[in-house]
C-alpha cells in the first residue's frame, strides 16, 4: 500500500487548505483511512477518519472546522480545513487500515504517507 499527501502550505490564520492522499496497491483490504497530525515536540494525533461505510469521526479540535472526504473513483482521501487557527501547524499523514481500533490511534495503523507540512501563522 502507497500513500501519497499532498496540499500543504502556509497560510494566516482563518484560511483554508484541502490536504489530499492517494492511495495505490491495497486492493480490497483497506477499509478504513485517516489523517494524523504532529506537531513539534507532541505526539502523533488523530484527526479525522472515514470508513468504507461512509462512517466519519473527528476530534474535538477540529470538529465544525475540518471535513473528511474519500472519491472512491480516484483512490483519494481529502480533509478540508477551514478557519485555520495556529494550533492546527504540524505535519499532517495520511494513514489507512483494514480495521484501526481505536481510529485515533497511531498504532492502530500498518499504512503511512510521507506526510505534508501546514503550517498557520
Amino acid at each position: 500500500v502507497q500513500l501519497v499527501e499532498s496540499g500543504g502550505g502556509s497560510v494566516q490564520a482563518g484560511g483554508s487548505l484541502r490536504l489530499s492522499c492517494t492511495a495505490s496497491g491495497y486492493g480490497a483490504g483497506i477499509s478504513c483511512m485517516a489523517w494524523f497530525r504532529q506537531a513539534p515536540g507532541k505526539e502523533r494525533e488523530g484527526v479525522a477518519t472515514i470508513n468504507r461505510k461512509r462512517t466519519i469521526a473527528y476530534a474535538d479540535s477540529v470538529k465544525g472546522r475540518f471535513t473528511i472526504s474519500k472519491d472512491n473513483a480516484k483512490n483519494t482521501l481529502y480533509l478540508q480545513m477551514n478557519n485555520l487557527k495556529p494550533e492546527d501547524t504540524a505535519m499532517y499523514y495520511c494513514a489507512a487500515d483494514p480495521a484501526p481500533s481505536p481510529w485515533y490511534l497511531q498504532g492502530a495503523y500498518n499504512y503511512w504517507g510521507q506526510g505534508t507540512q501546514v503550517t498557520v501563522s
